[in-house]
């Protein structure tokens, strides 16, 4: 998801994306919507959440780190 996505969906949620990173910031996002603030931290592209906006985002990320 491009990071202007990204921003309106943090605005939509009342948050300020500032220059916040685009981990940072959809981690806000999770936790304003009551969910595990997990993005990126999926160990050996192992995640359960299947229904998940950021799914294919956060496995590629995680990836990286």
């Amino acid at each position: 998801m491009q990071m202007q996505q990204i921003r309106t969906i943090a605005k939509e949620h009342g948050i300020n994306a500032g220059k916040t990173t685009k981990v940072n910031l959809i981690r806000k996002i999770q936790q304003v919507e009551g969910n595990y603030e997990c993005f990126a931290t999926a160990a050996s592209s192992d995640c359960d959440q299947m229904g998940c906006l950021w799914r294919k985002d956060c496995l590629s990320s995680a990836k990286r780190q």
